[in-house]
């Protein structure tokens, strides 16, 4: 046993540190302790003591090796943050300067994006974003700020500080051959920091890019059935 711990020390010493120094120190804190823990009962409470014993020293040695196993499953494989980056392109048979106007009112973005629940225009920069998260479970909310504004060609935008997820993203607008509008969306979002982050990246890098494909499709049919139906549509 004591010949595989030492195996796997050493085997940690060569793999991926995705460990920052803060989460090093508490892991080998909780180690410690928990293993002190396991040592004292060693007596009192055999089977519970190993359990101790056993993580703890798992605890001690992500610490010191700065190496998680599980957070590399998750996809985190350094110390850096972990972004997850979306990029789409489609084109829609409406005049640049009309899609331009509809996406630029930013509460019409719910009409068409079915994983927001509302978008809160607060002033000409700043809106309220709420984002309802797949089978109900929470919505997270945070504000954002136009940072960049070409009327007409291009919409960039960023959350504010202190938001749970920090995101940005710009859209442009071209004009196609058949007098229709290419629009081409980048959205960046940076999980939490750590291990839950890595995860939520791993999950959701493929989950928000089939959200976004399917909200291409919902604008096309939504600005479509709204001229055939003539729904006026305030901007």
């Amino acid at each position: 046993m004591a010949t595989t711990a030492l195996q796997r020390i050493r085997h940690n010493g060569n793999a991926t540190i995705n460990l920052n120094w803060p989460e090093r120190y508490i892991s080998i804190a909780a180690g410690v302790k928990l293993s002190f823990s396991g040592i004292r009962n060693i007596f009192k409470s055999p089977f519970t003591s190993i359990l101790k014993l056993g993580a703890g020293g798992y605890l001690v040695n992500r610490g010191i090796s700065g190496h998680c196993e599980l957070y590399s499953q998750a996809g985190k494989l350094s110390t850096s943050p972990v972004n997850v980056n979306i990029r789409t392109a489609f084109s829609i048979d409406k005049p640049r300067q009309e899609v331009y106007a509809f996406w630029r009112q930013l509460d019409n973005l719910p009409l068409f994006m079915k994983h927001l629940d509302k978008v809160d225009v607060i002033d000409e920069k700043r809106s309220h974003w709420v984002l309802k998260l797949p089978t109900g479970v929470a919505n997270v909310s945070w504000d954002a700020e136009i940072v960049h504004d070409e009327p007409g060609y291009m919409i960039g935008w960023s959350s504010l500080p202190d938001s749970i997820i920090d995101n940005a993203g710009k859209v442009r607008f071209r004009d196609t051959e058949d007098g229709g509008t290419l629009i081409d969306v980048v959205i960046s979002y940076q999980p939490p920091a750590g291990g839950l982050g890595a995860s939520l990246a791993h999950v959701f890098n493929p989950l928000f890019k089939k959200l976004v494909d399917d909200d291409v499709q919902n604008l096309k049919q939504y600005m479509d059935i709204s001229e055939k139906e003539g729904v006026i549509i305030v901007l």
